[in-house]
């Protein structure tokens, strides 16, 4: 289940050094290299030197209802975006979500975004407070939504039916490759190869995919040691890494390749 962590000190910046980054390399809007710790924490205005520093989220409003992951990243873009958390009500998008940053300091630029557009629709940008976060990760996840997943993702394939021995559907194959769906965009091969913890897994055989823009696509392919061993780790599908849910589906060697040979054009 979802643990609370700390985003606003030591863990943060150590968080925003293992992720994914959603942008090409290069200076940041506040003169230093990603990395560099004086980008957590910098001197002058936006600094904290006499207080604590800012809850490293912020919450969005008036998302258009096809709202994908990407055009949020878009939206911030030069922020470091850790994971994005859409809202549901009533089994339905609420056009709000909520945008966890690498450091807090990037809270201050988040905001000036206030009332920038997505498409025709105007967005409203406000701080968030610990609490508030708290509360709709533990919504979305009671509400057995995909980890606040983006409105735009299609629903995920209905699970085999168990038989009577509880096992699964006995016409899925399983080649010793599975695919990972819904993976938070700071997911790298480590955080991969401790969800599988329980299997003999290194990160050469994790390959993370992303999409013709570079950025993290949400999805994987775990290779494991056989095919008893990738079915037997169908157990974690819809277990959470993060804030997120994880689906998990039996794949193969051409899928896999296929997805690989998209990444590159």
């Amino acid at each position: 289940m979802y643990r609370k962590r700390k985003y606003d000190g030591g863990n943060a910046r150590e968080m925003g050094l293992k992720r994914n980054q959603s942008y090409a390399p290069g200076a940041s809007l506040y003169g230093a290299m990603p990395g560099d710790p004086n980008m957590m924490y910098p001197t002058g205005a936006f600094g904290y030197p006499n207080q604590s520093p800012a809850f490293p989220v912020v919450r969005l409003r008036g998302l258009p209802f096809d709202c994908s992951e990407n055009d949020v990243v878009d939206f911030f873009q030069g922020l470091d975006l850790i994971d994005i958390l859409f809202v549901h009500k009533g089994g339905r998008f609420s056009g709000e979500a909520f945008c966890m940053l690498a450091y807090p300091v990037q809270v201050d630029f988040a905001v000036q975004r206030n009332r920038h557009n997505i498409g025709r629709r105007y967005i409203e940008v406000f701080r968030c407070k610990r609490e508030d976060y708290y509360a709709a990760v533990a919504q979305e996840v009671s509400s057995g939504k995909v980890g606040g997943s983006s409105p735009r993702r299609t629903a995920p394939p209905p699970r085999p039916k168990p038989s009577a021995d509880g096992s699964k559907d006995e016409h899925v194959v399983y080649t010793g490759i599975l695919r990972m769906r819904g993976l938070p965009f700071s997911a790298g091969k480590e955080e991969i190869v401790d969800f599988f913890k329980d299997f003999e897994l290194t990160e050469q055989r994790v390959h993370l995919v992303v999409n013709s823009d570079g950025r993290p696509s949400g999805e994987a392919f775990v290779e494991f040691n056989s095919s008893e061993d990738s079915k037997a780790a169908m157990k974690n599908d819809r277990m959470t890494l993060g804030s997120r849910y994880i689906e998990l589906f039996p794949s193969h060697m051409k899928e896999m390749d296929e997805a690989m040979i998209r990444e590159r054009l």
